[in-house]
């Protein structure tokens, strides 16, 4: 019956809910939430059922298993597109990594102005407000939502792949500076978001 619960549950919610929560509705412990939780994905991944039972920010959720991810993309995005320029990813990925942190510090990092892109990622709510600096002026502190773990499929932050991974070696890093001279860079005006190009991206709820 428990299990049979969880199921209609999580069938009706809209976003991943919390085993606590599960808990308190069934009236049982929450380690035998987690139990049954796990049994439930444990028999869809031996049964190849065309979705799974996962673990996401903090809670349960179903969602289409991944080796469908094709078909499902297909399906929802059929003449569809969600845009996110190359100035807000870069960006979203500055916030999830360093998070939490401040406009200024964000800008100084990325070295533009990025009051727009941040209001943008507000917008689409993979960004928010989450404290406020101790220091003068107690400035606004960002930091990634629910929403951005969801779209990710990740439980936690710390579920991020580390940066280490995308670091490039020595002798790259001295090829791109050598390409990356004042003379080759001097376009005459202060670099803005407005010069990074725009990408396509499928940013969809079920990866």
């Amino acid at each position: 019956m428990a299990r049979r619960a969880i199921e209609a549950i999580l069938m009706v919610a809209d976003q991943p809910v919390e085993p606590q929560l599960l808990a308190e509705v069934l009236e049982l412990p929450r380690e035998h939430v987690e139990d049954l939780c796990s049994e439930l994905a444990a028999d869809y991944d031996v049964t190849g059922r065309g979705f799974v039972l996962a673990r996401i920010a903090g809670g349960y959720r179903f969602q289409s298993a991944p080796d469908l991810a094709g078909h499902v993309e297909r399906f929802v995005l059929e003449g569809q597109s969600a845009r996110l320029s190359a100035a807000a990813l870069e960006t979203l990925a500055i916030v999830a990594y360093k998070q939490p942190l401040s406009r200024g510090q964000v800008a100084a990092i990325r070295g533009v102005n990025v009051d727009g892109v941040l209001r943008t990622l507000q917008q689409r709510g993979l960004v928010a407000e989450v404290g406020r600096d101790p220091g003068p002026g107690q400035a606004a502190l960002f930091g990634t939502t629910g929403l951005f773990l969801e779209r990710l499929g990740l439980d936690t932050v710390a579920d991020l792949p580390p940066l280490a991974d995308f670091v490039p070696g020595a002798d790259v890093v001295e090829v791109l500076e050598q390409g990356l001279r004042p003379s080759a860079l001097d376009t005459g005006r202060p670099a803005t978001d407005d010069d990074a190009s725009t990408l396509d991206v499928t940013a969809g709820e079920h990866p």
